[in-house]
């Protein structure tokens, strides 16, 4: 049977969803002669940060976002000055975000949703990403994974943040644009919204769950969630 409990809080995920990480192409078009190439990168990121959870390890985010640097780059024989390193880190540190977010957020915001943000990316220090990005203040907390050292799609991640906010997971719904971060949301009990950026869409299988709701664009989500689950008069 659907689950029609109306949601309340909304939790982003943010690299790639809020973030527009296409903005590292420079970066790999320099070293590698390709700006593709960071799609491998990202790709790698995901497998090996999943890796080390089905393994029962952690390695922060940002030092397996280097490591595979460095791993490609030795696949594809190419030299990496330590100017590389520094330049990766200071991309991913201050990603802009993607043009339909502001919007979209204001509008979530707007109908009363509650807004947080999940990200296999460490905490750190003020300013942080969002808001370097300038979207900070959307959002009423900001959780990692790092609290449970584990990465998403692990049932722990999701159950941590609904534990800390007080929720219960039929009240929280992921936005997010891989799909295997929605499935694993919506396998702890959440709901699923995906918006299928460029490079992201649905796995066509038996078993894997679809998302509640889908859009190419983060506004055409956005508006999908007020119509389905916001409140009459919901309080801001």
């Amino acid at each position: 049977m659907p689950n029609d409990t109306p949601v309340s809080i909304i939790v982003f995920d943010v690299n790639e969803t809020l973030l527009d990480i296409t903005t590292l192409e420079p970066l790999f078009d320099r070293i590698f002669g390709d700006p593709a190439v960071l799609r491998e990168w990202f790709a790698q990121l995901i497998l090996y940060s999943q890796t080390m959870t089905l393994s029962g390890l952690y390695t922060p985010f940002g030092a397996l976002a280097v490591g595979t640097l460095k791993m490609l780059a030795s696949t594809r024989g190419t030299a990496l000055a330590e100017g590389d390193i520094d330049e990766l880190k200071l991309r991913m540190g201050s990603m802009p975000a993607h043009p339909d977010v502001v919007a979209a957020l204001t509008r979530l915001r707007d109908a009363g949703f509650r807004l947080v943000t999940l990200t296999n990316s460490a905490s750190g220090p003020s300013p942080t990403p969002l808001e370097r990005a300038g979207i900070g203040k959307f959002f009423e907390r900001s959780f990692s994974v790092e609290a449970v050292r584990r990465f998403k799609p692990a049932p722990e991640t999701y159950r941590h943040v609904a534990a800390e906010i007080g929720a219960e997971s039929s009240a929280l719904c992921l936005v997010a644009c891989h799909l295997w971060d929605t499935v694993g949301a919506q396998a702890a009990g959440w709901r699923g919204a995906l918006v299928t950026r460029p490079h992201n869409a649905m796995l066509p299988a038996d078993g894997v769950p679809v998302p509640d709701l889908t859009a190419a664009e983060l506004g055409g989500l956005a508006e999908q969630i007020v119509q389905r689950w916001a409140l009459p008069k919901r309080s801001r």
